[in-house]
């Protein structure tokens, strides 16, 4: 499967975004997907993860409340969308797939499949 970001930008604090990410290739629902996230200087982060159904989401503590994921398997996208953002949440956005549902979303070695990344600014 293919995965191509996109709704990054340049926002103030406590603004919102919405990231998307298109998949392309194989079946859309046969995959779980998660939300990565690499700040300048750090390591990638989780951030979020759906599994592939849709049923089940995981959030990191700093973002419950704030960020919200959403897939929808007809449309073969996935979508973050990001509330009250803040200059912490400054990274490059990765979207992320794989088949295995049964593994930790946190973990980003388990994810297969990643697209090219979407830069979220967000000034004070």
């Amino acid at each position: 499967v293919q995965l191509q970001a996109s709704g990054g930008g340049l926002v103030q604090a406590g603004d919102s975004l919405r990231l998307s990410c298109a998949a392309s290739g194989r079946t859309f629902s046969a995959y779980a997907l998660g939300w990565f996230r690499q700040a300048p200087g750090k390591e990638r982060e989780f951030v979020v993860g759906i599994s592939r159904s849709g049923g089940r989401t995981y959030y990191r503590d700093s973002v419950k409340g704030r960020f919200t994921i959403s897939r929808d398997n007809a449309k073969n996208t996935v979508f973050l969308q990001m509330n009250s953002l803040k200059p912490e949440d400054t990274a490059i956005y990765y979207c992320a797939a794989r088949q295995s549902d049964i593994y930790s979303y946190s973990s980003a070695v388990t994810f297969d499949y990643w697209g090219q990344g979407t830069l979220v600014t967000v000034s004070s």
